[in-house]
């Protein structure tokens, strides 16, 4: 497992301990629970990511169509 880019040099040994930490306050049913919380919150921050995108590519197209379809000024 060695180190994670986000953790920088946090090694495996201390991940193994702050899970047995987590293990210990919340128990074995809370755990996947929070989990699953988690990775709902994750999936809903990236979709609501995903739509901005869409919402600025959107206007830079429409934005671009605009100034191509003004006549020329002389």
């Amino acid at each position: 497992m060695g180190t994670l880019l986000f953790l920088g040099s946090v090694g495996t040994s201390e991940i193994l301990l702050i899970a047995f930490i987590a293990l210990l306050l919340f128990g074995g049913k809370k755990i996947p629970e929070l989990m699953h919380g988690l990775g709902k919150g994750i999936k809903t921050f990236k979709d609501g990511m995903n739509g901005i995108e869409k919402d600025i590519n959107k206007g830079l197209d429409t934005d671009l169509n605009n100034e191509t379809s003004l006549p020329e000024k002389k």
